[in-house]
């Protein structure tokens, strides 16, 4: 007697980043991943200002931390990032001023629920032009 079966099923949700500079790549980083979980209506209204510093073991586990918190800020916080300013960018820390605005469902809309943000196709490089990353989200 066969109690299940196995079904193909995607449930990830890849973004490739660029940017000139480091910093610009995290800050584009952060912004994508907004773009990609709510759908604004109107301006950001309301913002407070709020300091993040994380730490990692390089650039690619540096992105990934990063791009948790401002996840656990939506889904834990109900804050939406409306601007991103990296301060610090070395290779194992990163600050960032955050201007964050509470969830209002009159302004926003949820387009996408990701879950976490995984390790698995994960990088961080160097480019002639800049910096690439490649991250791939759980949904």
């Amino acid at each position: 007697m066969t109690l299940y079966k196995l079904i193909d099923h995607t449930a990830d949700l890849g973004m490739e980043v660029t940017g000139r500079t480091k910093r610009e790549l995290f800050t584009k980083a952060a912004l994508s991943l907004m773009d990609i979980v709510v759908e604004r209506k109107g301006t950001p209204s309301g913002l407070q200002e709020k300091a993040l510093t994380v730490e990692g073991a390089g650039p690619a586990d540096l992105l990934i931390n990063f791009l948790r918190e401002i996840l656990y800020l939506v889904n834990g916080e109900a804050l939406i990032i409306g601007t991103c300013e990296i301060t610090k960018c070395g290779n194992k820390t990163l600050d960032a001023r955050l201007w964050l605005e509470p969830y209002n469902k009159k302004k926003h809309v949820m387009k996408t629920e990701i879950k976490a943000v995984t390790y698995h196709g994960l990088a961080v490089e160097k480019t002639k032009s800049g910096w690439k990353a490649r991250v791939i989200f759980d949904v």
